[in-house]
């Protein structure tokens, strides 16, 4: 009877720190985003989506959505944990409707990341790993993968099978969007 009330008390202790250190990154994040913001109008942000331990211990990246002056943007960040203060290390990120594709954060670890406009697309593959992809909200999709590549190709694969080298930039959407923007 004892032993199983030792077992029980330690899983809750081991439970409880495991909680406490993800609460400590979701109020790390929170504080440093009032910050950044801190008296500005018409601002103002979502997380989405976390995952800890991406790369190594202690590490963190952070999917988030903010409405701002430039319209609705997404962003991936990721975060280091060192002597138990987090550090936001760098972020990426894009528009809904930007001709830009993906993009890649060009230090290790390499981040890998964009959205999905194509209801069609089921998987997309960074080199030889398969993305994370998170529902944001209705059709609208962001991929992200954390590797040791850079430079590594991406191929998005529709659910029919067929699957397609995906360059960065969109340039159906880069003419449409030069020539909005033109006059």
């Amino acid at each position: 009877m004892n032993r199983n009330i030792t077992y029980t008390f330690l899983i809750l202790i081991t439970f409880l720190i495991s909680c406490s250190k993800e609460q400590s990154f979701y109020m790390y994040f929170h504080e440093k985003m009032q910050k950044m913001h801190f008296g500005q109008k018409n601002n103002s942000y979502t997380l989405i989506h976390t995952e800890m331990n991406v790369s190594q211990e202690n590490d963190a990246v952070a999917i988030f959505t903010e409405q701002n002056q430039q319209g609705e943007q997404i962003f991936i960040a990721y975060f280091e944990k060192e002597s138990d203060k987090w550090n936001w290390i760098r972020t990426t990120g894009t528009e809904w409707n930007s001709p830009v594709r993906w993009t890649s954060m060009h230090q290790i670890p390499y981040i890998y990341a964009g959205t999905i406009r194509d209801n069609a697309i089921t998987k997309v593959y960074v080199g030889n790993k398969n993305a994370k992809i998170i529902t944001v909200e209705g059709t609208k999709r962001f991929w992200y993968v954390v590797s040791n590549t850079e430079w590594a190709e991406v191929k998005i694969e529709k659910g029919d099978g067929t699957q397609e080298v995906v360059g960065q930039i969109d340039e159906e959407i880069l003419k449409d969007w030069h020539n909005k923007n033109v006059r």
